[in-house]
């Protein structure tokens, strides 16, 4: 009897933490105000553990005995393209592997963003990303614990809607 009601406790209280979780679809917009300031596409991706950023021209340098990291972001075609370099500092260097097997040493650097009108920071690997239809990657160390993805949806939150 004991066994059952601890159980049914155990039940209760992982359906009152998956309500307190909100519901994203499988693309949302992403804001890296220190970045760019403009929304970005992302893909959630559930199968990731690290989230990815597309940029180009990616460059390591040492500033003040700090690790640097240097490149451009996005592609010249896409629509919010700043012709202009950003610099920000490396939190790591990781070794990480692509959807197609290639493991590759990555630059992650941190970044405040804006997700579904909260702001924190997010952890990103810098990538090439050219070939890939969104220019963010979200992955699972940044949803784990706050969100529950509806892989029938995108573009869950509306700014009004809160």
């Amino acid at each position: 009897m004991e066994f059952s009601i601890l159980i049914i406790q155990r039940m209760s209280n992982k359906l009152t933490e998956k309500k307190k979780k909100r519901v994203i679809g499988r693309i949302e917009k992403i804001t890296l105000p220190d970045l760019s300031g403009f929304s970005l596409d992302a893909k959630i991706d559930t199968g990731a553990y690290t989230s990815s950023l597309h940029c180009h021209q990616i460059e390591l340098f040492r500033l003040k005995n700090r690790s640097m990291v240097r490149f451009l972001l996005l592609d010249p075609d896409h629509p919010e393209y700043l012709d202009k370099p950003f610099e920000c500092p490396v939190f790591k260097i990781k070794k990480i592997r692509s959807s197609n097997g290639t493991v590759t040493e990555r630059v992650i650097i941190k970044q405040k963003a804006v997700f579904y009108g909260e702001s924190g920071h997010i952890q990103l690997s810098l990538a090439n990303r050219s070939e890939m239809r969104f220019p963010v990657l979200i992955g699972r160390r940044f949803i784990t614990g706050k969100y529950l993805v509806d892989v029938t949806g995108k573009y869950f939150y509306k700014p009004d809607s809160i």
